[in-house]
């Protein structure tokens, strides 16, 4: 656990959200590489209902945890999925032990280099509108203040989209949520054709858009729909 100065930083940055016009899909971006660094996991991934109840793919901190999340919600199994239906956390799975519980979403995970699993709700008056999921490459158990922590830090962000109180009626809801999910596939559009033009992995890509978009006072989904239509030359694309 870091110190409790960096745990009021962080939830100071997540209030944050609590504007107007903010941007949503740095926000989660933000709560997934804050959880990482103050509960020590090695990754993260955040998924997001559509307006089907479906889930979507909508933050990563590294492309592998970003492939595996993209086959849990293919093979519809995994710590995520169990999460979203019952709307409880699941902590500490030893993915070891897990290939009875999650029998083709577990190898995949072992074999991506992770051992251990974390998966909490994003819900706010029993509604749950989606889930933070944690890896880890060896089997660290989360204590019960890390979780309660984890726990915080999505709720924080869970309000963030829920800022207005018109938001909480089910169809402007699933139309907030809908507007998130289609910014996060413009990003990863833009993701690809920045490391293909700029000949950077995908992770450099999108951490020079998030610092370009940081710098000039822009969303992520603008500086994504620049990049895609060649506007932004990709050397200048975070300072590169």
């Amino acid at each position: 656990m870091k110190t409790q100065q960096r745990l009021a930083e962080v939830f100071v940055e997540l209030a944050d959200t609590l504007v107007d016009n903010f941007d949503v899909v740095d926000l989660l971006q933000t709560l997934a590489d804050r959880t990482v660094e103050l509960l020590g996991a090695d990754a993260s991934g955040l998924m997001l209902a559509d307006q089907r109840g479906e889930l979507q793919l909508m933050a990563s901190t590294l492309e592998r945890a970003r492939l595996l999340e993209l086959f849990e919600l293919q093979v519809a199994e995994g710590p995520c999925r169990e999460c979203f239906t019952t709307g409880l956390p699941i902590t500490n799975v030893d993915l070891t032990d897990a290939l009875e519980r999650w029998p083709r979403f577990t190898p995949v995970a072992v074999e991506a280099g992770f051992r251990a699993t974390h998966a909490l709700p994003m819900r706010l008056r029993g509604q749950v509108i989606g889930v933070l999921n944690l890896f880890t490459e060896e089997a660290v158990p989360l204590s019960e203040d890390d979780i309660a922590v984890g726990q915080a830090m999505a709720d924080v962000a869970t309000i963030g989209l829920l800022n207005e109180s018109s938001l909480f009626e089910q169809v402007r809801l699933s139309e907030q949520l809908q507007t998130a999910l289609q910014s996060r596939i413009l990003v990863e559009q833009a993701k690809g054709v920045l490391s293909a033009r700029a000949d950077i992995s995908v992770d450099q890509a999108f951490s020079r858009m998030r610092t370009h978009a940081r710098c000039n006072g822009l969303t992520l989904s603008f500086v994504a729909s620049r990049v895609i239509d060649g506007t932004i030359d990709p050397r200048t694309v975070g300072g590169a």
